[in-house]
């Protein structure tokens, strides 16, 4: 799992700035993991888009549960017990302080777009033209996650 993306950035880079946000915002510990990534109707995902030098995207994500639990740990508060817009903005939050480490290490001139966040029972994110680079699972204490570098073709 050490070949280099195509975007020029390694696995254990992607791994490392995931690391380091959820330890800084989140005071949670998470490490990679060889969970295999599989649909569910349970989750909420957050993209941030990137554009520029290179095109691509930063996908999180997790289940409903943990996304709460996301947004307690963010806001140093009691979980929310369902879903809200304060779950969906710590979410988009999280995506966008990923996108943002990973912008530091690609090309210049990378601009990050505004997150967004998708939830339901029943929906499929699909950003055009692109594809999967990496996926990465990671393990909390909160539950298995998964983080995505999508890459759209020039």
């Amino acid at each position: 799992m050490l070949t280099e993306l195509n975007v020029g950035i390694l696995p254990s880079e992607l791994a490392e700035i995931v690391e380091s946000v959820f330890a800084a915002m989140l005071n949670l510990e998470v490490g990679e993991c060889e969970t295999p990534w599989f649909p569910s109707g349970d989750r909420l995902t957050a993209a941030v888009h990137l554009a520029g030098d290179w095109n691509g995207a930063v996908v999180l994500e997790c289940d409903r549960w943990q996304a709460c639990r996301f947004a307690g740990l963010f806001l140093s508060s009691d979980p929310p017990e369902a879903v809200d817009d304060v779950v969906r903005d710590v979410l988009g939050e999280l995506a966008n302080m990923m996108g943002g480490n990973l912008k530091s290490v690609l090309a210049r001139g990378i601009h990050l777009s505004m997150p967004s966040v998708v939830d339901g029972s029943d929906y499929g994110l699909r950003v055009c033209g692109a594809e999967v680079r990496e996926r990465l699972a990671f393990q909390s204490a909160e539950g298995v996650f998964w983080i995505a570098v999508l890459t759209t073709r020039s």
